[in-house]
């Protein structure tokens, strides 16, 4: 008797738990959005702004204020701002309570191409466009450069990026229609004839030698080009 009475109580104990279950998910399902939050990570630098990702985010559902969580689809929301050429990635998720949060993790510019249209190449080697609300301090790009074929601009910029003397003496990387790349570097008139991305590591390594030097004997403002083309010798042109 005493056996039935319990497996009774803890029958009626689990239906309880079910139902009180059952009525939280459906209470919270209908729970409203409230007004969204945008976190951003990396690069403080803001190229987007935080109403123009809540805009993307209101748009791509007729409003995301006061709309049940049991209606949001956020994979709409993450591909919307994930389509966005300023943003590298994005997630979107809900708390408990309604919270809309989206996470965002923009692109980072390392190069500007200054032609007959303006933009930037991020960091992957993609197209990334110019932002009204921030404008990066990267080496300027120019020639004949093409947005399907960044490819050889894109490693130069990398390695500008990646390496100390280059990133604070690089100011311009110029490409020719043969795909040859010349180097301007701040304060200085002469032309850096780097050539292709073959040997870059070793190229780059005689024009930080020749430098040296040339800053030691205060001869760098003596030559109108430096060409690193060849093998093992930096060949210099006077002005």
């Amino acid at each position: 008797m005493r056996k039935n009475r319990t497996n009774i109580a803890l029958g009626l104990l689990l239906l309880a738990t079910a139902c009180l279950y059952a009525f939280s998910t459906q209470k919270n399902a209908k729970r409203i959005v409230g007004d969204p939050r945008v976190v951003f990570h990396g690069d403080e630098n803001l190229y987007i702004a935080r109403e123009t990702v809540s805009k993307l985010l209101i748009q791509n559902y007729s409003s995301v204020k006061n709309t049940s969580k049991e209606t949001l689809d956020l994979n709409t929301l993450e591909t919307a701002l994930n389509s966005n050429p300023m943003i590298k990635s994005a997630e979107v998720y809900l708390s408990v309570n309604g919270a809309l949060t989206a996470e965002v993790v923009q692109k980072k510019p390392i190069a500007r191409v200054q032609t007959q249209t303006s933009y930037y190449i991020d960091d992957q080697g993609g197209y990334m466009p110019l932002s009204p609300n921030y404008t990066a301090r990267v080496p300027l790009v120019t020639g004949q450069v093409s947005k399907k074929n960044l490819e050889t601009v894109f490693k130069i910029a990398q390695k500008v990026t990646q390496d100390t003397f280059l990133k604070e003496h690089v100011v311009e990387i110029h490409q020719t229609k043969n795909q040859d790349i010349l180097l301007s570097l701040r304060g200085h008139a002469f032309v850096v004839q780097l050539g292709g991305l073959e040997q870059l590591d070793k190229k780059i390594n005689n024009l930080k030698a020749f430098y040296k030097i040339g800053l030691k004997a205060k001869t760098l403002n003596d030559y109108k080009t430096i060409n690193l083309k060849f093998d093992s010798q930096v060949v210099c042109t006077k002005a």
